[in-house]
């Protein structure tokens, strides 16, 4: 889908600090704000799977629908996922685990996401990061997620027919409190609990869901009937399409 900024704002009365999602996108990718983060991003070995591949090497962007109903906002980059690929969920056990839930649901064309000329294409449906670099041990620090916030902030508030936000995992879902109370909700007393649903007056209701990642997916903390299930509560909820009846 073409990332053009959306004519709406979600926020009237709000001056964003980018004239467009293509601008924000730009200063992502040029970012240099963590030196931790960089060194580790440019200096990873490739995994023996992947000798012979260009790796990314720089900030993941978000991608799909910027009309999307649906956002999906996940942690940080894998160290040979997005950050060898250079799209946001794309490459790596925890990206395969999530698009099946969202080809099931009908948010996407393909039930898995290899590259960025694969063919995948999101409808009403757009998945971003928290945190932008891969972090060792996939543990940003607080600093790398303050570096990284006002970038979230921007993106979201630039997917202004947004109706729901699935946070995967208890660090996005905190991401994703601290970017409503900063636009004037209320957020005491959420916490983080798989399947838990909170709605607000003027902004998206957010979801949280585990993150697909292998140590939940492959204890069964999480199974892939658990997400896709909220994934179609999600759309239904959103007026989405019902999507694909296979599990």
């Amino acid at each position: 889908m073409s990332q053009q900024s959306p004519s709406v704002d979600a926020f009237p009365g709000r001056r964003l600090p980018y004239r467009s999602i293509s601008v924000l996108k730009s200063d992502v990718v040029a970012c240099k704000k963590c030196s931790r983060l960089v060194k580790f991003r440019e200096t990873i070995p490739a995994r023996a799977a992947f000798r012979g591949q260009d790796y990314w090497r720089k900030p993941v962007f978000g991608f799909g629908d910027v009309k999307a109903r649906i956002v999906v906002v996940g942690l940080a980059p894998a160290a040979h996922g997005g950050n060898r690929t250079g799209r946001v969920f794309t490459g790596d056990a925890s990206a395969k685990f999530l698009m099946r839930s969202l080809h099931e649901a009908g948010l996407a064309n393909k039930s898995a996401s290899l590259s960025r000329d694969d063919g995948l294409v999101l409808t009403d449906c757009y998945m971003t990061a928290a945190v932008r670099c891969a972090p060792p041990g996939d543990r940003p620090t607080l600093e790398e997620f303050r570096n990284c916030s006002a970038y979230l902030d921007a993106e979201l508030d630039f997917l202004s027919q947004s109706k729901a936000i699935i946070a995967l995992g208890q660090l996005a879902f905190g991401s994703i409190l601290r970017w409503a109370k900063n636009r004037g909700a209320r957020t005491s007393g959420m916490r983080f609990e798989h399947g838990r649903q909170y709605r607000f007056d003027r902004l998206p209701t957010v979801y949280a869901c585990y993150h697909p990642s292998p140590r939940n997916t492959y204890t069964g903390k999480l199974t892939r009937r658990m997400m896709t299930a909220l994934f179609r509560r999600a759309t239904k909820q959103c007026g989405v399409g019902a999507g694909n009846t296979s599990m």
